[in-house]
């Protein structure tokens, strides 16, 4: 007697991925680091960086230099627009994950 074997659909590697991310709760992580990216990415500041710190939509930036925040304190909005245009590029970004998602509002310290 045969033994019949039922097909599956193909699944892509990036479904496979995003599965994998979401089943082992490791979204809001990623996410951060991710969220962390994008600012060394559209702020330039990344060597005057001393600490990052991401909740609830806000992201906390302390920075080396007084004249460096003072510059980018005037372009949050525009810096904030970047780093959530470079995350929805992302396909290791969660869009949809609530602890840690887009950026909200930029503080600068």
């Amino acid at each position: 007697m045969a033994v019949k074997l039922h097909r599956k659909e193909a699944v892509g590697m990036e479904e496979i991925v995003q599965q994998y991310i979401k089943s082992m709760k490791l979204a809001t992580g990623l996410n951060t680091q991710r969220v962390f990216a994008a600012w060394d990415a559209c702020s330039g500041a990344a060597p005057f960086t001393l600490k990052r710190f991401f909740r609830g939509g806000k992201l906390y930036i302390t920075l080396s230099s007084s004249v460096i925040r003072s510059q980018l304190y005037f372009q949050r909005d525009v810096l904030v627009e970047k780093m959530n245009a470079f995350l929805a590029a992302d396909d290791l970004f969660t869009a949809d994950n609530r602890t840690a998602g887009f950026v909200q509002e930029l503080i600068l310290k």
